[in-house]
């Protein structure tokens, strides 16, 4: 799953289906206002992207609320959606719908979800735009320093530093091999999905032990909160290898 975290109010819904639309490629605005046949009408979360030319807009009603949401609600957003021309509409429920509301969207270009059929429903979207590209970019130096290569600068270190380069370098090539896994020209040659998490009943226990990768990184449930963990620890490791570099290296 994108992340583990449950919104716990309206604006969090909100703001957190904005981020996941926005961290998918999509152009977001919250509470966005929208001139229609009858007035104007505020959106919750007002998303829009361009592919080869084409415009495609979702519009997302957020509704924290603690009942089940009525048909009535539905019929409302339904208008709205027609007024505007969206492509696609999604009514986000912490509780679900009543059956009746269900009903209401047979045929029509709106969905009923949850917070958690939300994530399901963009997920390959995100990893694809947003988790493949960040851990690419942010951990291409640790990629670097893990590769079986020596640096060009390798002769310019004194002896001792190489000595502490070589240490580094056996204490986390396992987990520059670990994130070379989830980079978008990794994915592009594997057909078939990401290590699925949480990673620790999946890695070779020698690769758990000790400090070589965080608990952190091994536990984690959702990706969100993996990638969080995971840059902070490849952060650590790029500083290190760094502070070894000769001075006037860039």
């Amino acid at each position: 799953m994108i992340t583990t975290k449950v919104p716990e109010s309206w604006r969090e819904l909100q703001n957190a289906t904005a981020r996941i639309l926005r961290e998918c490629g999509f152009s977001v605005e919250v509470e966005k206002t929208i001139s229609n046949a009858r007035g104007s009408v505020e959106i919750d979360v007002y998303a829009e992207e361009t592919v080869d030319g084409r415009r495609y807009v979702i519009l997302c009603e957020c509704k924290h609320w603690r009942a089940k949401i009525p048909q009535t609600v539905i019929h409302a957003f339904r208008t709205v959606m027609a007024d505007v021309g969206a492509n696609l509409g999604l009514v986000i429920a912490s509780e679900g719908f009543q059956s009746g509301a269900n009903e209401s969207v047979t045929f029509t270009n709106v969905k009923l979800v949850t917070w958690q059929e939300f994530l399901e429903e963009f997920e390959q979207t995100w990893l694809k735009t947003y988790l493949y590209p960040t851990v690419t970019e942010r951990c291409d130096p640790l990629l670097t320093y893990s590769e079986p290569f020596l640096p060009a600068w390798w002769d310019r270190m004194p002896e001792s530093d190489q000595q502490k380069y070589l240490e580094l370098k056996d204490r986390h090539d396992a987990f520059g091999f670990l994130m070379m896994s989830f980079t978008t020209y990794s994915r592009m040659l594997q057909d078939k999905p990401p290590p699925p998490l949480p990673l620790r009943p999946h890695l070779e226990p020698a690769l758990t032990k000790g400090l070589l990768i965080p608990d952190e990184v091994l536990d984690a449930v959702g990706y969100a909160e993996f990638l969080e963990a995971a840059l902070k620890h490849s952060d650590e490791i790029i500083a290190q290898f760094r502070a070894l570099r000769p001075k006037d290296i860039e």
